[in-house]
């Protein structure tokens, strides 16, 4: 079934790749820049403080290929949130996001993330701050990350009532955006990781903040995979965003600026171009910054995900003991032995 957005006014970021600390540096985003032209990317969660205090610069650079990308914050201050903010706007980040779902003990401790959503009114008071900094909300717009709930409260009347009301109040004061991730974060019990995966998906809710809030976007997170099944949720919701997948398997990406966006793909678009632009890009970080090609290939390594012989590309790229190569040397090596593993290996031994 063709896409049919669920307003006269398509969301324009109706796709997006998820913050994930330690994985969606510059580097990471300058790589699915390359493989997807339209999609909205994330930064990694950056500290408010951290923006103000410990190097703006440091915190906030990114390529201007990037572009459209978003500046995802975490904090619970208003006046250092729209500082913060402010910063942003004037870097050229195209959107910035409010993290009101990251469950870490770390985040904990510090009172904001999921913990947030317990405090609607501050949620509210640290979104007005930063609207009220912002040139043009349209063009810079604050945005909102948050879980379906907190805790082992699934299934409830009360559960829902309280997502709901969370939305409902931020909604008031002028964010028209919320990205949901579709599970609860349970504060207690469970690591990072856990809360990525064990308390269950519940799609319906976010189905049902759509149809009680038709006039925001609501982009739905967690456990999609597929394009179909990216296909399915546009029929209801204004977005998606996709995680873990994107990183793993990025050459999912290379569909949907023709699929979701109706964009022309360059037919010489394929996975040895992106590889070999990425070893360019490397080459420019090396030059400028001293980058060491490790730090920008890890990010790749899922390029060539579920083709023969990728086992042994990914072992050349992720070889610490050719660091001292350069990357063009590293690449010459990886498609050898790709290519030798294609011709002798049979297919069910190259994962």
């Amino acid at each position: 079934m063709p896409f049919q957005p669920t307003t006269t006014t398509p969301f324009k970021d109706k796709l997006s790749v998820a913050p994930m600390m330690a994985w969606t540096d510059k580097h990471c985003r300058y790589f699915h820049r390359l493989i997807t032209k339209n999609t909205l990317l994330y930064t990694e969660m950056v500290n408010a403080g951290a923006v103000i205090y410990g190097g703006t610069a440091r915190h906030l650079d990114f390529n201007a290929e990037e572009h459209p990308v978003a500046l995802q914050l975490g904090g619970n201050e208003p006046e250092k949130l729209a500082q913060a903010t402010k910063f942003a706007e004037e870097w050229g980040y195209d959107e910035v996001n409010l993290n009101c779902g990251c469950p870490s003990p770390r985040v904990q401790k510090g009172a904001f993330g999921a913990a947030l959503m317990a405090e609607p009114n501050l949620v509210a008071d640290c979104v007005k701050a930063m609207l009220d900094v912002v040139k043009d909300a349209n063009k810079t717009p604050i945005t909102v990350k948050h879980r379906i709930g907190l805790d082992k409260s699934e299934d409830t009347p009360q559960s829902y009532a309280f997502v709901r009301d969370f939305i409902g109040a931020v909604a008031d004061v002028g964010c028209q955006t919320f990205i949901v991730h579709a599970r609860n974060a349970w504060l207690d019990g469970l690591s990072p990781k856990e809360n990525r995966d064990i308390p269950p998906l519940r799609y319906e809710v976010v189905h049902r903040l759509k149809q009680d809030f038709p006039h925001l976007n609501i982009v739905i997170n967690g456990g999609i995979t597929t394009n179909e099944q990216i296909a399915q949720q546009l029929q209801q919701l204004d977005g998606v965003m996709l995680g873990r997948e994107a990183y793993h398997n990025p050459w999912l990406m290379a569909t949907w600026d023709a699929q979701f966006y109706g964009a022309n793909v360059p037919s010489e678009s394929t996975r040895e171009s992106i590889e070999e632009q990425m070893v360019q890009y490397m080459e420019r970080e090396k030059a400028a910054h001293g980058t060491p090609w490790p730090a920008i290939a890890r990010h790749m390594l899922g390029l060539r995900h579920g083709l023969r012989g990728a086992r042994h590309w990914r072992q050349v790229w992720s070889n610490q003991n050719l660091r001292d190569l350069p990357s063009s040397e590293v690449m010459k090596m990886a498609h050898a032995v790709s290519f030798e593993s294609d011709v002798l290996a049979p297919a069910a031994s190259l994962a």
